[in-house]
């Protein structure tokens, strides 16, 4: 067990580069399951998630080289298991990719029921009606989900709540499928366009992604190629808040500035400076924050990965703020920690009712989960004091070398060992 000990109160003042897309990593990576051929794939995070799902491909057969600064080749010719089971399943969400890449290539797929961050109902209800809509058959038993199909055949799926991981789960399964396949509603976000990039570069036959409408025609063959995955939007927009938070003068490089509007809007609006290049974005904190008003939607609409980091600029803001979060109901469990740093928050239903303090105070928190996390640094950064995020666990998932890149901005900021937690974990086992 390790923690992030912060001392707080230094601007972040630098440049720095952000990763490839988390989630799109772990979309991409079942897709090559799609092919017997070899996959490389370029500017991958390396970050829990990426490893956790490079030895679940491993063990279902596929020969995996998995390098620590960026890259992966994936051939999965020798797959011969069509099951994930729960112990590595368990641990992230986005396994159920392969559930669609299985299902897509070998007309069978058992998966455990994912795990991940807990951040409220995640249902895959839409997943199993778009694989049934292909003339598959889907049951749940035993914590697995099971689908077969002697044959998929593509149909028409409207979904009927806007799903990323249903859009992309159905595109895995429709790339080979006979006919055509047509998405609506769909999902929009950059991580969707990426996977059918990648899916298109294996000889798939997709269009309309990043449209509501996306139309899929079935292909015989996918062959291997070699991709690389897009910026991640969401390391970006957590640097550009640590930026304004801190009062700092950050340069973000190596990303997509259209992919960040939501937020460049939200911190001019702020009273934040905020400058974009071809494949940068600056931000300078120009002082104490104005209130502002955030409801998290699907994109282009501002991300609710970035609500919970955004609710800490908000907590030092002039004035009154509300969040309402509108794509999970339960992403409010880092509030609690954010009060022992002395932030005024209550949580009414889907808002959170920010009053804005002028300063927050170093403290022992948790990270919940993966974006809580996130924002827990951001507030170690800001406070007073000294503060300990214990269970960065969540924060590995997502963040590569987090605190080495904050470091190199000027954070004051380690990595320790949590001899407590150690202790804690111990008598536990004991018991």
């Amino acid at each position: 067990m390790e923690k992030l000990v912060i001392r707080g109160g230094k601007k972040l003042i630098g440049s720095v580069k952000v990763s490839g897309a988390k989630n799109a990593a772990v979309a991409v990576m079942p897709a090559a399951l799609l092919t017997d051929e070899t996959c490389v794939i370029d500017n991958l995070p390396y970050i829990a998630d990426v490893i956790m799902l490079a030895e679940i491909l491993k063990q279902m057969g596929a020969q995996v080289t998995l390098e620590p600064r960026g890259r992966i080749t994936i051939n999965a010719a020798g797959v011969s298991s069509c099951r994930a089971d729960y112990d590595l399943v368990r641990r992230m969400r986005a396994s159920y990719y392969l559930l669609g890449a299985l299902l897509g290539r070998f007309g069978r797929a058992e998966v455990a029921f994912p795990g991940g961050c807990e951040i409220g109902a995640r249902p895959v209800d839409q997943h199993i009606k778009g694989f049934q809509a292909l003339g598959a058959d889907v049951s749940i038993s035993h914590g697995l989900i099971k689908a077969y199909a002697d044959k998929l055949v593509g149909n028409e799926v409207y979904l009927d709540v806007v799903s990323v991981g249903a859009t992309i789960n159905i595109m895995l399964a429709a790339v080979k499928a006979e006919g055509t396949t047509t998405i609506v509603n769909a999902a929009k976000e950059p991580h969707v366009v990426d996977v059918a990039n990648f899916l298109n570069s294996m000889g798939a036959n997709i269009k309309g992604a990043g449209t509501d409408t996306i139309k899929i025609k079935g292909v015989e063959k996918l062959h291997g190629c070699e991709y690389t995955i897009i910026p991640d939007q969401i390391e970006a927009g957590t640097f550009m808040i640590a930026a304004a938070a801190t009062r700092g003068d950050v340069k973000i490089t190596g990303v997509i500035p259209k992919h960040l509007e939501a937020v460049s809007a939200k911190l001019l609006e702020m009273g934040m400076y905020v400058e974009e290049g071809d494949d940068y974005v600056r931000v300078i904190g120009t002082g104490r924050p104005r209130k502002a008003n955030i409801k998290t939607l699907p994109y282009p609409g501002f991300p609710t990965d970035l609500q919970q980091p955004m609710s800490v600029l908000l907590s030092v803001a002039e004035g009154t703020s509300i969040i309402t979060e509108n794509v999970w109901e339960s992403r409010y469990r880092h509030v609690e920690e954010l009060r022992r740093m002395g932030a005024i928050i209550r949580v009414e239903d889907r808002n959170a009712i920010i009053e804005g303090v002028e300063k927050l105070t170093g403290a022992q928190v948790e990270a919940t989960d993966l974006r809580a996390g996130a924002a827990l640094v951001i507030a170690g950064l800001i406070a007073e004091g000294v503060t300990e995020v214990t269970n960065i666990i969540h924060i590995d998932r997502g963040y590569e070398r987090l605190e080495e890149k904050l470091r190199s901005l000027g954070a004051d900021i380690e990595r320790v060992s949590d001899q407590n937690n150690k202790v804690a974990r111990l008598k536990l086992v004991k018991k």
